[in-house]
């Protein structure tokens, strides 16, 4: 099952289900059908669910863009996940 979802993901800590580990990337996605072209959604993965977590999105056609997670950037990851 997938984590994060309805929600910011938790600080620093992936987003897969069960998962404790660092997050070591960010996953910025959106689901067209609901989500206006500024509003979307962020998860983190750690390097073992990084492309689960990707494949997850990109198997449902959203657009999808995958980058290094920077803890300094845990503030705008929780907003942009809200």
């Amino acid at each position: 099952m997938i984590g994060g979802l309805g929600g910011a993901p938790e600080q620093g800590t992936c987003s897969r289900s069960g998962c404790r580990e660092a997050a070591l990337w960010r996953i910025d996605w959106r689901n067209p059908r609901i989500h206006t072209g500024d509003r979307g959604k962020t998860w983190l993965a750690c390097d073992e669910h990084v492309d689960y977590l990707r494949g997850f999105l990109e198997a449902r056609s959203f657009p999808v863009a995958v980058a290094p997670f920077d803890a300094s950037s845990e503030d705008s990851a929780a907003e942009a996940g809200a």
